[in-house]
């Protein structure tokens, strides 16, 4: 199976990682009636087909880079599998001359056939209905996924601290404007893992396939925090990974909120400033030792 880098490997590869993701192009710089040319660095987006065995099972747009732990996330925080054993092989497509195709990953599953058409099932009627039936897609979930562990404590001292923690290692936003970040970190606000996406939803992925893949999962005793705002899609995949407390910079969605309150994870919005919102469970942050 090819597996996301270890820990050791994280702040080794993250020193390089914006070259394959960043595009140089023209632009004309306007500012008070003038106009300059200048080189803008854009973000990359590009399509990733994600197929099992062979066959063809999604498509997404993503910013290349971490495209394994991406196939990897989705698929487990989308319930397609449950654990890391399940996942038999990830490996690039070749194309008719052998060579790899960079935007096609195909993943081998060790799952039964019949288990695997029923969770697809399962899955894609959970997804069709959620934002339109909004209870019918909590309760789906609230089945699917555990609760997340209630011994999890972070002190709000080091919640203040990881909004500029995230911003210090958003590399590719940096340079472009462009992305959207997800990270994990320990409780004592240890950054763990980081990662990039034109998707906040894949970033998450990315950050979940991560830890899916160097068995940190249930990531029972950390938490994620994203940059912008927090929605329904974002507060299943945490909580399909064991997330206990979730942040994030911008608001959370009304059914992010529901969600949240309904599995029992620590929701925080607007994280910035020196202050933040608590929207449920605020014993996992406000709670004495």
């Amino acid at each position: 199976m090819t597996t996301g880098p270890t820990r050791s490997h994280f702040l080794a590869e993250e020193s390089d990682a914006v070259s394959g993701e960043v595009r140089e192009h023209d632009a004309l710089r306007w500012h008070g009636g003038k106009t300059a040319e200048r080189i803008e660095q854009l973000a990359v987006e590009e399509p990733l087909e994600i197929r099992l065995a062979g066959r063809r099972f999604t498509l997404t747009m993503r910013t290349p880079g971490h495209d394994e732990e991406l196939a990897a996330g989705f698929l487990f925080a989308e319930g397609f599998i449950n654990s890391a054993s399940e996942l038999g092989e990830i490996r690039r497509v070749r194309g008719r001359k052998g060579a790899p195709e960079p935007n096609a990953i195909d993943i081998v599953l060790n799952v039964p056939a019949d288990g695997l058409r029923a969770r697809l099932k399962r899955n894609f009627v959970m997804s069709s209905s959620c934002g339109v039936c909004g209870k019918t897609s909590i309760d789906s979930i609230r089945r699917r996924v555990a609760s997340p562990s209630d011994s999890a404590r972070v002190a709000p001292a080091i919640l203040l601290a990881l909004s500029e923690k995230l911003r210090a290692g958003q590399r590719v936003f940096a340079a472009t404007g462009g992305l959207h970040g997800a990270a994990i970190f320990s409780l004592d606000g240890t950054m763990i893992a980081i990662r990039e996406d034109v998707g906040r939803h894949n970033a998450v992925d990315k950050v979940i396939g991560f830890a899916l893949t160097n068995a940190m999962v249930p990531l029972a005793h950390h938490l994620m925090m994203v940059s912008g705002r927090l929605s329904f899609e974002i507060v299943q995949k945490a909580a399909a990974a064991g997330v206990p407390i979730l942040a994030a910079v911008s608001a959370p969605s009304s059914l992010a909120v529901e969600l949240a309150e309904e599995i029992g994870t620590t929701l925080v919005g607007f994280l910035r400033d020196g202050s933040f919102n608590i929207y449920t469970r605020p014993d996992r942050i406000l709670a004495r030792e």
